[in-house]
């Protein structure tokens, strides 16, 4: 399944994404926001790739590649660059709810509309595709942009998860941010 939007476009995971995979997943500057405590062994991350052609019903988690689309004379050329990718994870379609995650790797690639419109052809496709009733995601409440994302695409604050992150000799909150399809 391909999503396509103005600047970029998700697609699925590829065993050509396995190093990149391996930095993003290794870069200890992130880890706070992922939750990750230990880095990841090439190994695992190659079994995650080639698990991830089973269906998000299976797996109860879908992650997709945001590539950037590079546009010459109103034609789409075909030389993608991958700058981050968006997970749904903990699926629960009895409910029709699951955990929305995304990043954008490289600084230099944030605060371009990436990641907006990366979470706009997800959430459409959660809601349209999968059927689900609500996403929710966590954001530290330092995190400013993030904050700011979420909001921007009708995400509310739903609850403050108080001294949730350690970090640093300090404890951080946490907000579960929701958003309910009308």
């Amino acid at each position: 399944m391909l999503l396509v939007g103005e600047l970029i476009r998700l697609r699925a995971l590829e065993p050509v994404d396995l190093n990149r995979l391996y930095r993003w997943e290794n870069d200890s500057t992130i880890w706070s926001v992922s939750g990750t405590m230990a880095p990841f062994s090439r190994f695992v991350l190659e079994e995650f790739v080639n698990q991830a052609h089973q269906d998000i019903y299976t797996n109860k988690q879908l992650r997709l590649m945001i590539e950037l689309k590079y546009i010459v004379d109103d034609e789409e050329v075909d030389e993608p660059k991958a700058i981050g990718c968006v997970d749904l994870f903990e699926f629960d379609p009895r409910n029709r709810r699951a955990g929305l995650g995304i990043l954008i790797a490289d600084k230099a690639d944030r605060g371009k509309g990436y990641a907006t419109e990366a979470l706009h052809l997800v959430v459409e496709y959660a809601f349209q595709v999968l059927d689900l009733h609500q996403l929710y995601c966590n954001v530290r409440v330092d995190n400013e942009s993030s904050v700011a994302l979420f909001k921007k695409s009708g995400f509310e604050i739903s609850g403050l998860k108080q001294d949730w992150i350690y970090e640093n000799g300090r404890y951080i909150d946490e907000y579960t941010m929701q958003l309910v399809r009308k």
